[in-house]
């Protein structure tokens, strides 16, 4: 399906947009959020990839790596949003601080 492909494109691109981000930024804190950020896009990635092979591809080995890439993909966003509620907090503290 179409709209999976560009799901899958904009998180992928959002991926590549917070590790460029996450390189340049000097801030402890900010780095730790902005690395959150990332590994939300990249579970939403890997998502959006293994529902679209639920489409693309109707074989069992298919099925089983979408699964998996299903369990990943989730489980890193669910991660990667517990770690932003953890550290936006304490970036913001931290950029007020450098003010």
């Amino acid at each position: 399906m179409p709209i999976f492909v560009i799901l899958i494109i904009f998180s992928l691109s959002f991926y590549l947009y917070y590790k460029i981000k996450y390189f340049r930024s000097k801030r402890p804190m900010e780095r730790k959020w902005i690395s959150a950020k990332s590994s939300i896009a990249l579970g939403s990635f890997v998502f959006f990839f293994a529902i679209n092979q639920f489409f693309i591809h109707r074989s069992t080995v298919s099925l089983i790596v979408g699964i998996v890439f299903l369990f990943v993909g989730a489980g890193s966003i669910w991660g990667g949003y517990r770690a932003h509620r953890y550290y936006f907090p304490l970036a913001v503290k931290e950029a007020e601080e450098l003010k």
